[in-house]
Formats: structure tokens, sequence, C-alpha cells
């Protein structure tokens, strides 16, 4: 356990976390709705320092993320806890819950990852965000070592961690959940929009970035709202990949599952302003492949998590010769 950053004493000995929006007051001995910061003695600790609650070694595309050393295997590791309490979750039992952990320092971390072969470190299943200080340690040490630093996460931090933690992220996944501030009020349970947008101009500015949209039947998927959000990627950055993932009921909602012609109007809507547009949860071939924006030469076939590179040469596309928006990674 280590003194936590990005807090303010309150009063009666109760502090004020300001790592993300929810700025939780914390009572003595109490702990944040993410469960791993807890106000000992009037000062706030991280005491999820260290503490992993699972890990296991992924293909790189179930982040999902397609644009980062594709084909390639990568260690997850996932702390106890999350600042949200989406009534959607699928990891709920161990974001929302409180449930054991096995102590893994920074240094033991990367050593499971060389020794599993894997090119970095994915920060996932949970939210990475709320394990702040074993980010910036853990990510320094992966660096040392030349491994990449990948986070899978909501986006819901305060702009200044953002910033510190940025150098030591090579790319990320966000979720942006949805274009409506009440939609993460209601069903998120934070006042977190404008947070994860913000998030997502940053790492566009200095990291590698892909972004995740779950579709719920009328919660977010109307025709008007994704074109609202296809409009905020496009301005930033058309290259930024985006995920358009199928919902299934889990947790507190009971919605009907997805019809795949929404992601596929969702798509449609969206390949007319972005270079790279997937389907996720779904299982059709033709709609996980990368192709090039230039000639439209097949660069990625993916089927399931099996991925081919079939169209690059040296970090371009073997038909127009055009760099790839890609992260490759040596073989």
């Amino acid at each position: 356990m280590v003194e936590a950053k990005y807090w303010s004493p309150a009063e009666d000995e109760r502090v004020t976390c300001e790592l993300c929006p929810q700025r939780c007051v914390i009572p003595e001995g109490g702990h944040g709705i993410c469960l791993g910061r807890v106000n000992r003695g009037g000062k706030l600790f991280a005491e999820n320092f260290g503490e992993c609650v699972s890990a296991a070694v992924d293909p790189i595309e179930k982040k999902p993320l397609y644009h980062v050393c594709p084909g390639h295997q990568v260690l997850s590791v996932a702390c106890n806890g999350c600042n949200l309490r989406c009534d959607f979750c699928q990891n709920w039992t161990i974001a929302q819950t409180e449930v054991a952990t096995t102590s893994l320092p920074p240094d033991r971390l990367v050593e499971m990852a060389r020794s599993r072969d894997s090119f970095g470190i994915a920060y996932t299943y949970t939210e990475p965000l709320v394990w702040f200080e074993y980010l910036l340690a853990a990510g320094a040490e992966a660096h040392r070592h030349g491994l990449k630093n990948i986070l899978v996460t909501n986006g819901i931090i305060n702009e200044a961690p953002m910033r510190e933690l940025l150098p030591l992220v090579d790319a990320m996944n966000i979720d942006l959940k949805s274009m409506n501030a009440d939609f993460y009020r209601k069903y998120c349970h934070v006042d977190g929009l404008e947070a994860v947008k913000r998030s997502i101009r940053l790492a566009a500015e200095d990291s590698f970035l892909e972004v995740t949209n779950l579709l719920i039947p009328g919660l977010n998927d109307s025709e008007d709202e994704t074109k609202e959000l296809v409009d905020f990627l496009a301005e930033i950055d058309p290259a930024i990949p985006l995920h358009f993932s199928r919902y299934f009921p889990t947790h507190k909602l009971a919605i009907e599952p997805t019809p795949v012609e929404t992601l596929r109007r969702a798509k449609d809507i969206a390949d007319e302003r972005l270079r790279y547009v997937y389907m996720g949860n779904v299982g059709l071939a033709e709609d996980a492949n990368t192709y090039c924006p230039e000639d439209g030469n097949l660069l990625i076939r993916r089927t399931g998590y099996s991925t081919e590179v079939v169209g690059v040469e040296a970090g371009r596309c073997s038909g127009c010769g055009r760099l790839t928006d890609f992260i490759w990674c040596e073989e």
C-alpha cells in the first residue's frame, strides 16, 4: 500500500479523491467507489497497489485492439474494482464487488510478461485507471525492458492524472459508452461524458488510440447518436479505429441482444467518415478484416482471434504503398 496521488484533505479527517470525476469524499477507514483507495488517518492510500485479481495471455485482438501488433499475444492483468457501476457490466463480479487478490509487484509483472514472450502488458478486464499509482510504477518498469503498455479503459479520469500517465502508454482502447450525458448518469452512475471525450482527445494526441462503442437497443443505438459519435471521432482523426460491439443481457440489464442489423447500420454510417470500422461480438469475418483506405487492398484477414497479415510489406500496403495506420511488433 502506497500513498495515493491526487487527493486533498476535507473536514473531520475525511479526504477528497481527485483522480476521477466521481471525486469521492472518503471518511476515515472508508474506500472510494473504485474499492482501491482508502482513507487511513486522514491520508489517502492506494490499497490496490500491486494487487492483481486476474492475469492471462490473450490475443491483442480480444481487447479489442486491431491495429496494435496484430496476431500477437499480450499478458493481460486486472485490479479489483472500477470507478463506474454500469448496469450492463460483463465483469461486474471483479469490477463491482470486493474479491481476493494476489500481490504482483512491478518487477514480477515484467518478469511474467517476458517469460511468456508477450510484447507488452495490457491493463484490462476491470478499470485500470483506478490502479493509477501501480500503472505509473509498472508502466515505467515495462518501458525499461522494452515492453509496451496497453490500457483498455472507460476513460473516466481527470485531466492532470491523465496527462501524467500518457507518456507511459503506448496504446489504448477507450470505451465511449454514449454521446448522451444522461446515459452515463443513469446507467453508469457517473457524470462522466465530458471526461471521456477529453481523454479521447488527449490519447489521440499522445498515444495510439482505438475506440469501442457498445450498442444497446433503445438506449444508445439511434442513428442520430451514432452520427454524433462518428463526427466527434472524425474531427479528431478519421484514422481512429472504431469498434461497434454487440450487447448481450448481463448483470442488471435484461434488454434483448442488439440486432446485427443495428450494428450494420452503425457501421455504414461510420464508414462515411472513418477509415477503419469494425463490428464485434457478431462472428462475421468480413467485418473484422482491415482494408487499405486508399485502394481497398486486404491488409489483415481475421477469423475469430486468428489473424493473418496478407497485404502489408515493410509496414506499407502491398498494393499502393501507403503507410499503414498500425503499430507493428517485431517477429
